[in-house]
């Protein structure tokens, strides 16, 4: 008989830490690639703002170039104890086009406005699709895909 311990979290715990961790931390790896350039992965700052991840990137990097070319995004926190993969699809920002309730949430965090610099940024927002979690070996197998928030 398998006890308490060894049978991992419920998804719905899953759920509540993951949205907790997203609240909490501040650096995310951003997975995107481009059908000629290949893979590219960068950490960025992020803010968890309105059921959505948003990032904020130079407007010439490769990631706003992939970006703009394939939004098919994935983001991990950078924690290999306590695992969370997200899928999504990012959608760009300039900084005159990005609403200021996001844009002003990231600053905030920060300290930093990226509406304030000289080059051009790309604000980045990603609503988590498929999100997979786990903690340690226990979980290893059970790191199924679920989503954060109800179908509508």
């Amino acid at each position: 008989m398998q006890n308490e311990e060894n049978a991992g979290r419920k998804v719905a715990d899953r759920r509540r830490d993951t949205l907790a961790r997203l609240d909490a931390e501040r650096d995310i790896w951003l997975a995107t690639a481009h059908p000629e350039h290949g893979p590219h992965l960068v950490a960025l700052w992020f803010v968890w703002h309105e059921q959505a991840l948003w990032m904020c990137t130079g407007a010439t990097t490769a990631t706003a170039r992939n970006v703009r070319t394939e939004p098919r995004v994935r983001l991990s926190l950078p924690d290999t104890d306590d695992v969370v993969l997200i899928q999504g699809e990012a959608r760009g920002f300039s900084a005159d086009d990005v609403p200021v309730s996001a844009a002003d949430a990231f600053a905030a965090k920060f300290g930093w406005d990226p509406r304030k610099e000289e080059g051009p940024f790309l604000y980045l927002r990603v609503v988590p699709g498929t999100v997979r979690a786990w903690r340690g070996t226990v979980e290893l197998g059970r790191g199924r895909a679920f989503h954060l928030f109800p179908a509508p």
